[in-house]
């Protein structure tokens, strides 16, 4: 470490203690989002800054239940490490956890110095480099939906103010406790960008709006975001989360981009007045990129077995590969926003994406569309969801990983590194869903047969 690290480090340590910080969380995403972490004395943050944190590689591929799922690079390299630098220009107090601040890790091989292949950020970072070798520099604003949950008295989870009709509203009628205020107030100062928040469509199931920024920092804050909530509710005693669709009786959460690209000077590429429907051959080619890629893109956007459940006709969660001008019931939605704020939103991402892939995914349709220079079909008018008119998306995580591994060209973009890595993973996903046995089988089969 230099001299001027040493001094930038014991800056951020004055900058910190003078908070009332003592401890210093650093935290990075996993290959499914999930932020992993270690907690560290400030006054051990120079030893952390100069040699990094040493966590297993196989990190990445651990399951949600703990299983280490047999990815190349893990068990079969004898589960090396990776290094872990905490990036302390990043580091936040916690509003909720007093003497604690976070920030986020840059992850490296040790052995190499170079990124961990699958390490989320550094994949969207590679991908922007190659948006920037065209001018082009992608904004995003995410819109992030989850339900909250409260302990069911006769076991299990039931939704929090589970009362319908609550769509667009605030206030104690459909949050009796105040969680929505407390929790807008503790992520504004959390310093993540948040705007607005309010009830969604179903009781219990809330929207918290964050602002648009260049592509790193949108999924960053998405990234911290995700993991803020989870945190708040466990406080509350409850569970909040972002599963595209925890209940039957209910519709499923979403994770919408909006997406538009600066060029070199800052000036938004998307807009063009005299352009068709007012917008520039670069969005048009763009929108075309996506629709394009959608079926591949459903694997980053739509990461779960349980995903696809969220899909259907009336469900408000596209299902086909279309798009409209101010029409909520197409894939792509074009906002009636022109100038600055010319733009287009993804609504085909569910809440349980990881928001550095699912950025990283759409920005590299977007620019193969660019590259191709292909306009896209007339757009939809009307109410959506007819197969007459448009195809349909991969209706379960197993198609839509086929589809990722046969669209070489998002997968070059990608890297052979991390899609090896994500395919495997998912795959073992599938597998082990098959192999259990479900509820719903038991009630349908056991008594009758």
């Amino acid at each position: 470490m230099s001299a001027h690290d040493s001094e930038e480090v014991r800056r951020h340590m004055n900058r910190l203690a003078a908070d009332g910080i003592d401890v210093v969380r650093v935290t990075y995403p996993d290959l499914i989002g999930t932020d992993r972490a270690r907690d560290v004395l400030l006054e051990e943050l120079p030893r952390a800054c100069e040699h990094g944190l040493a966590f297993c590689r196989a990190v990445y591929h651990t399951s949600p239940q703990g299983d280490v799922v047999p990815v190349s690079g893990g068990l079969d390299a004898g589960l090396p490490d990776i290094c872990v630098r905490p990036d302390l220009d990043t580091a936040v107090p916690l509003p909720w956890e007093p003497g604690v601040a976070a920030c986020l890790g840059e992850v490296v091989d040790p052995a190499t110095g170079a990124p961990a292949p699958e390490s989320p950020r550094d994949l969207l970072r590679s991908v922007l480099a190659r948006c920037a070798e065209h001018g082009l520099r992608p904004v995003v604003g995410p819109e992030l939906e989850y339900f909250l949950c409260e302990p069911d008295p006769s076991g299990g989870w039931r939704r929090y103010a589970p009362d319908p009709g609550v769509v667009y509203t605030a206030g104690l009628r459909a949050d009796p406790d105040n969680h929505l205020l407390r929790t807008l107030r503790h992520v504004r100062d959390l310093r993540v960008g948040a705007i607005s928040g309010n009830h969604e469509f179903d009781g219990g199931q809330i929207e918290i709006n964050l602002a648009h920024s260049e592509a790193v920092s949108a999924a960053d804050r998405s990234f911290r975001f995700k993991a803020a909530i989870k945190e708040l509710a466990r406080k509350e005693g409850r569970l909040a989360t972002f599963m595209a669709k925890p209940f039957n009786d209910a519709g499923g959460s979403g994770f919408h981009l909006h997406l538009s690209c600066d060029d070199e000077e800052g000036r938004n590429t998307f807009d063009d007045p005299s352009g068709a429907y007012g917008l520039s051959a670069t969005a048009r080619h763009a929108v075309a990129g996506v629709l394009a890629h959608a079926p591949a893109l459903a694997a980053l956007l739509n990461p779960t077995i349980n995903s696809y459940k969220r899909f259907g006709p009336d469900t408000l969660a596209p299902w086909l590969i279309d798009w409209g001008l101010d029409n909520r019931s197409a894939m792509v939605r074009i906002p009636p926003e022109r100038g600055t704020g010319a733009r287009l939103e993804l609504r085909l991402g569910d809440a349980s994406a990881n928001p550095y892939l699912a950025i990283a995914g759409t920005t590299a349709a977007a620019l193969l569309g660019v590259l191709a220079g292909e306009e896209p079909p007339a757009p939809l008018e009307g109410y959506g969801y007819d197969t007459a008119r448009s195809a349909v998306l991969p209706q379960t995580l197993s198609a839509a990983l086929d589809a990722l591994e046969a669209d070489t060209a998002l997968t070059d973009l990608l890297g052979k590194g991390f899609t090896t890595s994500f395919l495997s993973y998912k795959r073992d996903e599938v597998e082990r869903f098959h192999r259990h046995v479900t509820d719903w089988e038991f009630t349908e089969y056991a008594y009758h047969l």
